[in-house]
Protein backbone atom coordinates (compact mmCIF):
# COMPACT_ATOMS: atom_id res chain seq x y z
CA UNK A 1 0.00 0.00 0.00
CA UNK A 2 2.64 2.47 -1.05
CA UNK A 3 0.40 5.09 -2.61
CA UNK A 4 -2.99 6.55 -2.50
CA UNK A 5 -4.77 6.56 0.87
CA UNK A 6 -5.28 10.34 0.92
CA UNK A 7 -5.47 10.93 -2.85
CA UNK A 8 -7.76 7.99 -3.53
CA UNK A 9 -9.80 8.79 -0.44
CA UNK A 10 -11.06 12.16 -1.71
CA UNK A 11 -12.28 10.71 -4.99
CA UNK A 12 -13.89 7.72 -3.31
CA UNK A 13 -15.62 9.91 -0.74
CA UNK A 14 -17.22 11.89 -3.55
CA UNK A 15 -18.23 8.63 -5.20
CA UNK A 16 -19.63 7.24 -1.96
CA UNK A 17 -21.73 10.39 -1.43
CA UNK A 18 -23.14 9.99 -4.92
CA UNK A 19 -24.01 6.34 -4.40
CA UNK A 20 -25.75 7.13 -1.16
CA UNK A 21 -27.79 9.83 -2.88
CA UNK A 22 -28.96 7.38 -5.54
CA UNK A 23 -29.44 4.18 -3.56
CA UNK A 24 -30.36 3.22 -0.04
CA UNK A 25 -27.07 1.40 0.57
CA UNK A 26 -23.43 1.45 -0.59
CA UNK A 27 -22.39 -0.36 -3.73
CA UNK A 28 -19.55 -2.81 -4.24
CA UNK A 29 -17.74 -1.43 -7.25
CA UNK A 30 -16.86 -4.66 -9.01
CA UNK A 31 -18.18 -5.82 -12.35
CA UNK A 32 -20.07 -8.69 -10.73
CA UNK A 33 -21.64 -6.35 -8.20
CA UNK A 34 -22.06 -2.96 -9.80
CA UNK A 35 -25.46 -3.30 -8.23
CA UNK A 36 -28.52 -1.14 -8.24
CA UNK A 37 -31.86 -1.40 -6.49
CA UNK A 38 -32.61 -4.91 -5.25
CA UNK A 39 -29.11 -6.27 -5.79
CA UNK A 40 -27.61 -3.48 -3.75
CA UNK A 41 -29.96 -3.94 -0.85
CA UNK A 42 -29.31 -7.66 -0.84
CA UNK A 43 -25.70 -6.89 0.02
CA UNK A 44 -26.87 -4.88 2.99
CA UNK A 45 -29.05 -7.76 4.09
CA UNK A 46 -26.05 -10.06 3.97
CA UNK A 47 -24.30 -7.81 6.46
CA UNK A 48 -26.95 -7.86 9.16
CA UNK A 49 -26.01 -11.13 10.87
CA UNK A 50 -23.84 -11.39 13.95
CA UNK A 51 -20.17 -12.13 13.37
CA UNK A 52 -18.49 -14.77 15.55
CA UNK A 53 -15.93 -13.02 17.73
CA UNK A 54 -12.79 -14.46 19.26
CA UNK A 55 -12.95 -15.50 22.88
CA UNK A 56 -10.69 -14.00 25.53
CA UNK A 57 -8.49 -17.08 25.26
CA UNK A 58 -8.29 -16.79 21.45
CA UNK A 59 -7.42 -13.11 21.74
CA UNK A 60 -4.72 -13.83 24.27
CA UNK A 61 -3.16 -16.38 21.92
CA UNK A 62 -3.42 -14.06 18.92
CA UNK A 63 -1.75 -11.26 20.90
CA UNK A 64 1.03 -13.59 22.05
CA UNK A 65 1.68 -14.65 18.46
CA UNK A 66 1.71 -11.03 17.31
CA UNK A 67 4.16 -10.11 20.08
CA UNK A 68 6.44 -13.04 19.28
CA UNK A 69 6.55 -12.09 15.60
CA UNK A 70 7.27 -8.42 16.23
CA UNK A 71 10.11 -9.21 18.62
CA UNK A 72 11.91 -11.43 16.09
CA UNK A 73 13.99 -9.26 13.79
CA UNK A 74 13.23 -10.43 10.24
CA UNK A 75 15.01 -7.66 8.32
CA UNK A 76 17.35 -8.43 5.44
CA UNK A 77 20.35 -7.41 7.56
CA UNK A 78 23.05 -9.24 9.55
CA UNK A 79 20.81 -8.92 12.63
CA UNK A 80 17.70 -10.23 10.89
CA UNK A 81 16.67 -13.83 10.39
CA UNK A 82 13.39 -14.91 8.80
CA UNK A 83 13.99 -18.53 9.72
CA UNK A 84 13.88 -17.71 13.44
CA UNK A 85 10.30 -16.50 12.95
CA UNK A 86 9.10 -19.28 10.65
CA UNK A 87 10.64 -21.91 12.94
CA UNK A 88 8.80 -20.38 15.90
CA UNK A 89 5.51 -20.58 14.01
CA UNK A 90 6.29 -24.13 12.87
CA UNK A 91 6.66 -25.13 16.51
CA UNK A 92 3.27 -23.63 17.34
CA UNK A 93 1.57 -25.64 14.63
CA UNK A 94 3.32 -28.92 15.50
CA UNK A 95 2.64 -28.41 19.22
CA UNK A 96 -1.03 -27.82 18.37
CA UNK A 97 -1.26 -31.22 16.70
CA UNK A 98 -0.82 -30.42 13.02
CA UNK A 99 0.58 -33.39 11.12
CA UNK A 100 4.22 -32.94 10.18
CA UNK A 101 3.33 -33.61 6.55
CA UNK A 102 1.11 -30.51 6.60
CA UNK A 103 3.76 -28.14 7.99
CA UNK A 104 6.64 -27.47 5.60
CA UNK A 105 9.70 -25.37 6.50
CA UNK A 106 11.74 -24.89 3.35
CA UNK A 107 13.78 -22.38 1.39
CA UNK A 108 16.95 -21.77 -0.63
CA UNK A 109 18.90 -20.15 2.23
CA UNK A 110 19.22 -21.19 5.89
CA UNK A 111 18.28 -17.67 7.07
CA UNK A 112 15.35 -17.31 4.64
CA UNK A 113 13.19 -20.37 5.22
CA UNK A 114 9.49 -20.17 4.32
CA UNK A 115 6.65 -21.90 6.16
CA UNK A 116 3.72 -23.51 4.34
CA UNK A 117 0.86 -24.86 6.47
CA UNK A 118 -2.17 -26.75 5.21
CA UNK A 119 -5.58 -27.53 6.65
CA UNK A 120 -6.76 -30.46 4.55
CA UNK A 121 -10.27 -30.94 3.27
CA UNK A 122 -12.45 -33.30 5.29
CA UNK A 123 -13.07 -35.51 2.26
CA UNK A 124 -12.42 -35.31 -1.45
CA UNK A 125 -11.77 -31.61 -2.13
CA UNK A 126 -14.53 -29.92 -4.10
CA UNK A 127 -12.07 -27.44 -5.63
CA UNK A 128 -8.44 -26.40 -5.69
CA UNK A 129 -7.01 -24.90 -2.47
CA UNK A 130 -7.17 -21.30 -1.30
CA UNK A 131 -3.78 -19.78 -0.39
CA UNK A 132 -3.31 -16.98 2.12
CA UNK A 133 -0.01 -15.32 1.18
CA UNK A 134 1.85 -13.43 3.93
CA UNK A 135 5.43 -12.21 3.89
CA UNK A 136 7.07 -12.32 7.29
CA UNK A 137 10.11 -10.12 6.58
CA UNK A 138 10.13 -6.41 7.45
CA UNK A 139 12.17 -3.35 6.46
CA UNK A 140 15.00 -2.09 8.64
CA UNK A 141 14.19 0.22 11.55
CA UNK A 142 16.72 2.20 13.59
CA UNK A 143 16.20 2.52 17.33
CA UNK A 144 17.42 6.14 17.26
CA UNK A 145 14.55 7.08 14.93
CA UNK A 146 11.79 5.62 17.11
CA UNK A 147 10.20 6.65 20.39
CA UNK A 148 10.03 2.92 21.26
CA UNK A 149 12.27 -0.03 20.43
CA UNK A 150 11.06 -1.11 16.96
CA UNK A 151 11.66 -4.76 17.83
CA UNK A 152 9.73 -4.67 21.08
CA UNK A 153 5.96 -5.16 21.10
CA UNK A 154 4.61 -2.13 22.95
CA UNK A 155 0.96 -1.44 23.75
CA UNK A 156 0.07 2.13 24.65
CA UNK A 157 -2.76 4.58 24.08
CA UNK A 158 -4.85 2.05 22.18
CA UNK A 159 -2.10 1.05 19.72
CA UNK A 160 0.38 -1.76 19.23
CA UNK A 161 3.82 -0.37 18.31
CA UNK A 162 6.63 -2.23 16.57
CA UNK A 163 8.19 -2.84 13.17
CA UNK A 164 5.72 -4.88 11.18
CA UNK A 165 2.56 -3.90 13.06
CA UNK A 166 1.18 -2.55 9.78
CA UNK A 167 3.35 -4.31 7.21
CA UNK A 168 2.46 -7.07 7.67
CA UNK A 169 2.95 -9.11 10.84
CA UNK A 170 -0.53 -8.07 11.94
CA UNK A 171 -2.09 -10.22 9.22
CA UNK A 172 0.60 -12.90 9.63
CA UNK A 173 -0.30 -13.29 13.30
CA UNK A 174 -4.06 -13.11 12.74
CA UNK A 175 -3.90 -15.89 10.15
CA UNK A 176 -1.61 -18.09 12.25
CA UNK A 177 -4.08 -17.68 15.13
CA UNK A 178 -6.99 -18.41 12.77
CA UNK A 179 -5.44 -21.63 11.46
CA UNK A 180 -4.69 -22.76 15.01
CA UNK A 181 -8.26 -22.01 16.09
CA UNK A 182 -9.79 -23.83 13.12
CA UNK A 183 -7.64 -26.86 13.85
CA UNK A 184 -8.51 -26.85 17.55
CA UNK A 185 -12.21 -26.68 16.71
CA UNK A 186 -11.91 -29.64 14.35
CA UNK A 187 -12.94 -27.62 11.32
CA UNK A 188 -13.06 -29.68 8.12
CA UNK A 189 -13.18 -27.53 5.00
CA UNK A 190 -14.43 -28.79 1.66
CA UNK A 191 -11.16 -27.70 0.04
CA UNK A 192 -7.64 -27.29 1.40
CA UNK A 193 -6.70 -24.01 3.06
CA UNK A 194 -3.02 -23.03 2.84
CA UNK A 195 -1.05 -20.40 4.75
CA UNK A 196 2.34 -19.34 3.34
CA UNK A 197 4.70 -17.23 5.46
CA UNK A 198 7.46 -16.08 3.14
CA UNK A 199 10.82 -14.28 3.03
CA UNK A 200 12.24 -11.27 1.21
CA UNK A 201 9.17 -9.47 -0.08
CA UNK A 202 10.72 -6.22 1.13
CA UNK A 203 13.97 -6.94 -0.68
CA UNK A 204 16.74 -9.51 -0.70
CA UNK A 205 17.94 -12.34 -2.89
CA UNK A 206 15.59 -15.10 -1.73
CA UNK A 207 12.01 -14.02 -2.40
CA UNK A 208 9.94 -16.79 -0.89
CA UNK A 209 6.80 -16.41 -2.98
CA UNK A 210 8.77 -16.54 -6.23
CA UNK A 211 10.78 -19.55 -5.03
CA UNK A 212 7.75 -21.51 -3.85
CA UNK A 213 5.86 -20.99 -7.10
CA UNK A 214 8.86 -22.07 -9.17
CA UNK A 215 10.30 -24.86 -7.00
CA UNK A 216 7.33 -26.20 -5.01
CA UNK A 217 4.24 -25.36 -7.02
CA UNK A 218 2.45 -28.39 -5.56
CA UNK A 219 2.52 -26.85 -2.08
CA UNK A 220 1.05 -23.49 -3.10
CA UNK A 221 -1.03 -24.29 -6.16
CA UNK A 222 -4.45 -22.73 -5.71
CA UNK A 223 -7.72 -21.65 -7.24
CA UNK A 224 -6.87 -18.15 -6.04
CA UNK A 225 -4.69 -16.28 -3.54
CA UNK A 226 -5.70 -13.86 -0.82
CA UNK A 227 -2.80 -11.49 -0.09
CA UNK A 228 -3.34 -9.28 3.00
CA UNK A 229 -0.28 -7.22 2.04
CA UNK A 230 -2.61 -4.79 0.27
CA UNK A 231 -6.15 -3.53 0.52
CA UNK A 232 -7.95 -2.67 3.72
CA UNK A 233 -10.41 -0.28 5.32
CA UNK A 234 -9.80 3.47 5.29
CA UNK A 235 -10.88 5.41 8.37
CA UNK A 236 -11.71 9.09 8.76
CA UNK A 237 -11.53 9.98 12.46
CA UNK A 238 -12.60 6.49 13.37
CA UNK A 239 -15.34 6.18 10.76
CA UNK A 240 -14.91 3.54 8.06
CA UNK A 241 -15.38 5.21 4.68
CA UNK A 242 -14.21 2.70 2.07
CA UNK A 243 -12.83 -0.84 1.85
CA UNK A 244 -10.15 -1.21 -0.84
CA UNK A 245 -9.55 -4.54 -2.54
CA UNK A 246 -6.47 -4.72 -4.70
CA UNK A 247 -7.31 -6.29 -8.05
CA UNK A 248 -4.07 -5.40 -9.81
CA UNK A 249 -0.83 -3.55 -9.19
CA UNK A 250 2.05 -1.92 -10.96
CA UNK A 251 5.52 -3.41 -11.22
CA UNK A 252 8.28 -1.70 -9.23
CA UNK A 253 11.52 -1.33 -11.15
CA UNK A 254 14.78 0.60 -10.65
CA UNK A 255 17.26 1.54 -13.36
CA UNK A 256 20.86 2.74 -13.08
CA UNK A 257 21.59 5.42 -15.67
CA UNK A 258 25.31 6.18 -16.08
CA UNK A 259 27.30 8.63 -18.19
CA UNK A 260 31.03 8.04 -18.69
CA UNK A 261 33.82 10.40 -19.75
CA UNK A 262 37.62 10.43 -19.77
CA UNK A 263 37.68 13.28 -17.25
CA UNK A 264 40.55 15.71 -16.88
CA UNK A 265 41.55 18.97 -15.19
CA UNK A 266 38.70 21.34 -14.36
CA UNK A 267 40.73 24.31 -15.62
CA UNK A 268 40.45 22.95 -19.15
CA UNK A 269 36.72 22.11 -19.62
CA UNK A 270 35.43 20.46 -22.79
CA UNK A 271 31.97 20.14 -24.32
CA UNK A 272 31.90 16.44 -23.47
CA UNK A 273 31.03 16.21 -19.77
CA UNK A 274 29.52 13.25 -17.93
CA UNK A 275 27.39 15.40 -15.64
CA UNK A 276 25.97 17.40 -18.55
CA UNK A 277 25.30 14.21 -20.50
CA UNK A 278 23.35 12.75 -17.59
CA UNK A 279 21.39 15.87 -16.71
CA UNK A 280 20.45 16.36 -20.37
CA UNK A 281 19.04 12.84 -20.38
CA UNK A 282 17.12 13.40 -17.15
CA UNK A 283 15.64 16.62 -18.50
CA UNK A 284 14.29 14.60 -21.41
CA UNK A 285 12.74 12.15 -18.94
CA UNK A 286 11.18 15.01 -16.98
CA UNK A 287 9.04 16.02 -19.96
CA UNK A 288 8.38 12.54 -21.35
CA UNK A 289 4.86 11.19 -20.81
CA UNK A 290 4.17 7.49 -21.14
CA UNK A 291 1.11 6.56 -23.22
CA UNK A 292 -2.35 6.70 -21.70
CA UNK A 293 -3.76 3.29 -20.71
CA UNK A 294 -6.70 1.81 -18.83
CA UNK A 295 -7.68 -1.66 -17.66
CA UNK A 296 -10.80 -3.28 -16.25
CA UNK A 297 -10.17 -2.01 -12.74
CA UNK A 298 -9.40 1.60 -13.62
CA UNK A 299 -12.24 1.75 -16.16
CA UNK A 300 -14.73 0.61 -13.53
CA UNK A 301 -13.36 3.12 -11.06
CA UNK A 302 -13.61 6.10 -13.42
CA UNK A 303 -16.97 4.99 -14.80
CA UNK A 304 -18.47 5.15 -11.33
CA UNK A 305 -16.57 8.30 -10.37
CA UNK A 306 -17.83 10.11 -13.47
CA UNK A 307 -21.41 9.61 -12.29
CA UNK A 308 -21.04 12.01 -9.39
CA UNK A 309 -18.59 14.56 -10.79
CA UNK A 310 -19.82 17.73 -12.48
CA UNK A 311 -18.62 20.05 -15.18
CA UNK A 312 -15.37 19.47 -17.04
CA UNK A 313 -14.16 16.69 -14.74
CA UNK A 314 -17.30 14.60 -15.34
CA UNK A 315 -17.14 15.21 -19.08
CA UNK A 316 -13.45 14.27 -19.17
CA UNK A 317 -14.02 11.04 -17.25
CA UNK A 318 -16.73 10.00 -19.67
CA UNK A 319 -14.55 10.98 -22.59
CA UNK A 320 -11.65 8.74 -21.56
CA UNK A 321 -14.05 5.79 -21.41
CA UNK A 322 -15.00 6.26 -25.06
CA UNK A 323 -13.54 4.20 -27.90
CA UNK A 324 -11.10 5.61 -28.77
CA UNK A 325 -10.44 7.56 -25.57
CA UNK A 326 -10.23 11.35 -25.73
CA UNK A 327 -6.55 12.04 -25.08
CA UNK A 328 -7.11 15.74 -24.49
CA UNK A 329 -9.48 14.80 -21.66
CA UNK A 330 -6.89 12.36 -20.33
CA UNK A 331 -4.28 15.13 -20.33
CA UNK A 332 -6.54 17.43 -18.31
CA UNK A 333 -7.27 14.72 -15.75
CA UNK A 334 -3.59 13.83 -15.56
CA UNK A 335 -2.90 17.16 -13.90
CA UNK A 336 -4.06 15.40 -10.74
CA UNK A 337 -1.06 13.19 -9.76
CA UNK A 338 -3.18 10.37 -8.34
CA UNK A 339 -5.16 10.17 -11.60
CA UNK A 340 -2.00 10.41 -13.70
CA UNK A 341 -0.48 7.43 -11.89
CA UNK A 342 -3.56 5.38 -12.69
CA UNK A 343 -3.34 6.20 -16.40
CA UNK A 344 0.19 5.16 -17.29
CA UNK A 345 3.65 3.95 -16.37
CA UNK A 346 5.58 6.59 -14.45
CA UNK A 347 9.35 6.99 -14.13
CA UNK A 348 11.20 9.52 -12.01
CA UNK A 349 14.79 10.20 -11.01
CA UNK A 350 15.20 9.51 -7.28
CA UNK A 351 18.98 9.60 -6.68
CA UNK A 352 21.91 11.41 -8.27
CA UNK A 353 25.69 11.29 -7.96
CA UNK A 354 28.66 12.35 -10.05
CA UNK A 355 32.30 13.31 -10.11
CA UNK A 356 35.15 12.45 -7.77
CA UNK A 357 36.87 15.77 -6.97
CA UNK A 358 36.02 19.47 -6.94
CA UNK A 359 38.85 20.32 -9.28
CA UNK A 360 38.41 17.51 -11.79
CA UNK A 361 36.10 16.85 -14.71
CA UNK A 362 33.68 14.10 -13.84
CA UNK A 363 34.54 10.68 -15.17
CA UNK A 364 31.15 9.27 -14.24
CA UNK A 365 27.70 10.62 -13.35
CA UNK A 366 24.93 8.32 -12.24
CA UNK A 367 21.22 8.46 -11.42
CA UNK A 368 18.63 6.03 -10.18
CA UNK A 369 15.36 6.12 -12.08
CA UNK A 370 12.43 4.51 -10.31
CA UNK A 371 9.52 3.27 -12.44
CA UNK A 372 6.06 2.03 -11.57
CA UNK A 373 5.05 0.01 -14.60
CA UNK A 374 1.45 -0.24 -15.80
CA UNK A 375 0.10 -3.81 -16.02
CA UNK A 376 0.93 -5.44 -19.34
CA UNK A 377 4.48 -4.14 -19.67
CA UNK A 378 7.76 -5.63 -18.50
CA UNK A 379 10.80 -4.02 -16.85
CA UNK A 380 12.89 -4.87 -19.91
CA UNK A 381 10.40 -3.15 -22.21
CA UNK A 382 10.56 0.00 -20.08
CA UNK A 383 14.37 -0.15 -19.91
CA UNK A 384 14.42 -0.01 -23.68
CA UNK A 385 11.90 2.85 -23.71
CA UNK A 386 14.15 4.83 -21.34
CA UNK A 387 17.17 4.24 -23.56
CA UNK A 388 15.13 5.54 -26.50
CA UNK A 389 13.98 8.62 -24.57
CA UNK A 390 17.57 9.46 -23.63
CA UNK A 391 18.78 8.84 -27.19
CA UNK A 392 22.44 8.90 -26.17
CA UNK A 393 24.74 5.96 -26.82
CA UNK A 394 27.19 7.42 -24.31
CA UNK A 395 24.78 6.45 -21.55
CA UNK A 396 24.10 3.01 -20.16
CA UNK A 397 20.70 2.04 -18.77
CA UNK A 398 20.88 -1.00 -16.52
CA UNK A 399 18.36 -2.80 -14.34
CA UNK A 400 18.75 -2.84 -10.56
CA UNK A 401 17.12 -5.80 -8.79
CA UNK A 402 15.46 -5.69 -5.37
CA UNK A 403 18.67 -7.22 -4.01
CA UNK A 404 20.73 -4.39 -5.49
CA UNK A 405 22.27 -6.45 -8.29
CA UNK A 406 22.88 -4.54 -11.53
CA UNK A 407 22.27 -6.22 -14.89
CA UNK A 408 22.44 -5.17 -18.53
CA UNK A 409 18.89 -6.36 -19.14
CA UNK A 410 15.75 -6.48 -17.03
CA UNK A 411 13.21 -9.28 -16.43
CA UNK A 412 10.46 -9.88 -18.96
CA UNK A 413 7.86 -10.42 -16.23
CA UNK A 414 4.76 -8.27 -16.46
CA UNK A 415 2.35 -6.97 -13.86
CA UNK A 416 -0.60 -9.03 -12.77
CA UNK A 417 -3.54 -8.79 -15.17
CA UNK A 418 -6.72 -7.90 -13.26
CA UNK A 419 -8.48 -11.21 -12.61
CA UNK A 420 -12.19 -11.59 -13.10
CA UNK A 421 -14.08 -11.11 -9.83
CA UNK A 422 -14.92 -14.45 -8.22
CA UNK A 423 -18.28 -14.54 -6.48
CA UNK A 424 -17.10 -16.96 -3.80
CA UNK A 425 -14.45 -14.41 -2.79
CA UNK A 426 -16.33 -11.14 -2.99
CA UNK A 427 -19.69 -12.24 -1.69
CA UNK A 428 -18.38 -13.21 1.78
CA UNK A 429 -15.79 -10.43 1.70
CA UNK A 430 -18.52 -7.85 1.14
CA UNK A 431 -20.86 -9.48 3.65
CA UNK A 432 -18.26 -9.56 6.41
CA UNK A 433 -17.02 -6.06 5.68
CA UNK A 434 -20.59 -4.79 5.91
CA UNK A 435 -21.08 -6.65 9.18
CA UNK A 436 -17.94 -5.26 10.82
CA UNK A 437 -18.08 -1.80 9.22
CA UNK A 438 -21.75 -1.17 8.28
CA UNK A 439 -22.35 1.06 5.30
CA UNK A 440 -18.79 0.85 3.98
CA UNK A 441 -18.53 0.49 0.19
CA UNK A 442 -16.12 -2.08 -1.22
CA UNK A 443 -14.14 -0.94 -4.25
CA UNK A 444 -11.52 -2.42 -6.54
CA UNK A 445 -8.25 -0.52 -6.76
CA UNK A 446 -5.03 -0.70 -8.73
CA UNK A 447 -2.18 -0.25 -6.31
CA UNK A 448 0.71 1.83 -7.58
CA UNK A 449 3.07 -0.14 -5.36
CA UNK A 450 4.00 -3.81 -5.62
CA UNK A 451 3.60 -7.07 -3.72
CA UNK A 452 4.31 -10.78 -4.00
CA UNK A 453 0.96 -11.32 -5.71
CA UNK A 454 2.71 -10.90 -9.04
CA UNK A 455 4.53 -14.24 -8.76
CA UNK A 456 1.26 -16.13 -8.45
CA UNK A 457 -0.47 -14.01 -11.08
CA UNK A 458 2.29 -14.81 -13.56
CA UNK A 459 1.69 -18.48 -12.83
CA UNK A 460 -1.97 -18.08 -13.78
CA UNK A 461 -3.37 -17.95 -10.25
CA UNK A 462 -5.76 -15.03 -9.55
CA UNK A 463 -4.76 -12.84 -6.60
CA UNK A 464 -6.83 -10.45 -4.51
CA UNK A 465 -5.41 -8.08 -1.91
CA UNK A 466 -7.42 -7.50 1.27
CA UNK A 467 -6.18 -7.22 4.84
CA UNK A 468 -9.36 -6.30 6.77
CA UNK A 469 -7.11 -3.90 8.67
CA UNK A 470 -8.66 -0.50 9.35
CA UNK A 471 -6.29 2.48 9.45
CA UNK A 472 -6.73 6.22 9.51
CA UNK A 473 -5.96 7.47 6.03
CA UNK A 474 -3.27 9.83 7.39
CA UNK A 475 -1.66 7.28 9.72
CA UNK A 476 -0.03 4.93 7.23
CA UNK A 477 3.32 4.26 8.96
CA UNK A 478 4.47 1.18 7.07
CA UNK A 479 8.24 1.40 6.51
CA UNK A 480 8.27 4.55 8.66
CA UNK A 481 8.92 5.72 12.20
CA UNK A 482 6.86 4.51 15.14
CA UNK A 483 4.88 2.03 13.06
CA UNK A 484 1.69 1.20 14.91
CA UNK A 485 -1.68 -0.51 14.64
CA UNK A 486 -4.90 0.32 16.49
CA UNK A 487 -5.61 -2.49 18.95
CA UNK A 488 -9.25 -2.63 17.86
CA UNK A 489 -8.22 -3.01 14.20
CA UNK A 490 -6.29 -6.15 15.08
CA UNK A 491 -9.27 -7.73 16.80
CA UNK A 492 -11.59 -6.94 13.91
CA UNK A 493 -9.16 -8.43 11.40
CA UNK A 494 -8.91 -11.54 13.56
CA UNK A 495 -12.69 -11.95 13.50
CA UNK A 496 -12.78 -11.27 9.76
CA UNK A 497 -10.19 -13.90 8.86
CA UNK A 498 -11.85 -16.56 11.01
CA UNK A 499 -15.22 -16.16 9.29
CA UNK A 500 -13.73 -15.51 5.84
CA UNK A 501 -11.54 -18.63 6.01
CA UNK A 502 -14.60 -20.74 6.81
CA UNK A 503 -16.59 -19.07 4.05
CA UNK A 504 -14.02 -19.73 1.31
CA UNK A 505 -13.24 -23.15 2.77
CA UNK A 506 -16.87 -24.13 2.40
CA UNK A 507 -16.99 -26.38 5.44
Amino acid sequence: MEMGRSGRYNALMRLNDFLRSKFSCPVALFAFAACVGTACCSLTALGQGALPTASAEDRALAKAIFKEMIEINTTDTPLGNVTTATTAMQKRFIDAGFAAEDVHLLGPDPRKMNLVVRIKAGGTPIAKPVVFLCHIDVVEALRADWSTDPFQFVEKDGYYYGRGTQDMKDSDAALVATFLRLHREGYKPKRDLVLALTADEEGGKFNGADWLVKEHRDLVDAAYVINPDSGGVELDHGRAVVADVEATEKVYSDYQVTAFDRGGHSSIPRPDNAIYELTTALNKLAVYVFPFEMNEVTRTYFKNLAGQETGQAAADMRAILATPPDLAAAARLSAEPSFNSNFRTTCVATRLSGGHANNALAQTAQANVNCRIFPGHSPEEIRQVLAGVFGDDKLTVKYVSDAGDVADTAPDRKAMVPPAPIKEVFEPLTKLTQTIWPGTPVTAVMENGASDSIYFAQAGIPCYGYSAIALERDDDRAHGQDERLPVESYWKSLDFFYSFSKAVGGG
